[in-house]
């Protein structure tokens, strides 16, 4: 062979195997879901939109699984990874022990987790700046409160739900510094992100008290807050997916977590050979977090109120405006 027939050969060998390092690699996707159900129009759902927004770009589909009880969640998680699923998604922060055993048994697969620190080689870890967003619908909330007086309902009693809270709380007072706050938590078990009798119980003692804005921050737990503020004639404030559609008018706004983003970059990620192990945390900077503005709520979203909140935001990133992450000391001291 001719020394220029063998340097094209070489050539030829060298863009087949970068074609073939481009191409999409084979991955079986699979999700273990948070306890509250998929169709939670909050959590849950977020990361069943983003899966799905993968399966219709990629043709390739995921299994799922609802657990009910903390023993389900081990369970689910060691039988996709038997099935060899990978990546597999483990929702919320209750998977942490159970993925902390599966993957180390199953070194090879890949798993993510959302809204938890599983330090494995195998696992991605997302978490997100809540406390940035909840300031944000906090602002707006004390912009369109007529009596001075807003409400949070969280769902579990934990620090993660305390955060939500306390960046509510101070964007509250940075829209009116004698604002009156209440709060309630939903209880003190798993059960409490799926209470919808008791959220709307809990919603509807604020409103007696003066609450004209009710945000929550409890899973299917706050389809009965908003349900009950809305027939209360007041405003609600939803949560992790856009909830502004579920009550037209009558939902202010919904702080937008995008766990959807995080299970579509995971499942994407896997298939092109970019996913990698760590933390990621997403804030307003990395657009994981925002509030929502859509048909269903720009009559309640008046110029300058969406002046103030894209101000807000802007200085949130910029670092100028310093929102405190109640997980940093477990105080909120605002």
């Amino acid at each position: 062979m001719r020394l220029g027939s063998f340097a094209a050969a070489l050539a030829g060998v060298a863009l087949s195997s970068v074609a073939a390092l481009a191409q999409p690699q084979p991955i079986k996707p699979a999700i273990v879901y948070d306890k509250g159900g998929k169709f939670d129009k909050s959590f849950n759902e977020g990361v069943f939109i983003g899966a799905e927004k993968f399966k219709k770009e990629t043709n390739v589909d995921f299994r799922d699984f609802e657990p009910t009880n903390d023993a389900q969640i081990e369970q689910a998680l060691r039988r996709f990874a038997r099935d060899g699923h990978s990546p597999i998604i483990a929702v919320g922060f209750s998977q942490a022990t159970a993925l902390q055993k599966v993957a180390a048994e199953f070194p090879n697969l890949k798993f993510t987790i959302i809204d938890m620190v599983v330090e494995l080689p195998n696992v991605q870890s997302v978490v997100f700046k809540e406390h940035e967003g909840s300031y944000l619908v906090g602002l707006l909330a004390a912009l369109a409160s007529k009596s001075g007086k807003v409400g949070f309902v969280g769902g579990m009693d934990i620090p993660l739900i305390r955060k939500f809270a306390c960046g509510y709380v101070q964007g509250v007072k940075a829209g009116k510094p004698g604002a009156e706050i209440f709060q309630n938590m939903t209880g003190s078990t798993p059960a409490a992100w799926n209470d919808p009798v008791k959220g709307g119980e809990l919603a509807k003692s604020q409103i007696d008290r003066g609450a004209d804005v009710v945000y929550h921050a409890a899973g299917g737990t706050g389809i009965g807050v908003l349900r009950a503020v809305a027939d209360a004639g007041k405003l609600g404030i939803g949560v992790d997916s856009n909830q502004n559609a579920l009550h037209p008018g009558k939902v202010l706004t919904s702080m937008l977590k995008r766990v959807d983003v995080a299970a579509y970059n995971s499942f994407k990620a896997a298939q092109d050979g970019s996913w990698k192990p760590g933390v990621s945390v997403l804030g307003l900077k990395e657009e994981g977090i925002d509030w929502a503005l859509d048909d269903a709520n720009k009559a309640l979203i008046t110029p300058e109120m969406k002046a103030a909140a894209d101000k807000a935001k802007a200085d949130i990133i910029a670092g100028t405006v310093k929102v405190h992450d109640y997980m940093s000391d477990q105080k909120c001291t605002m």
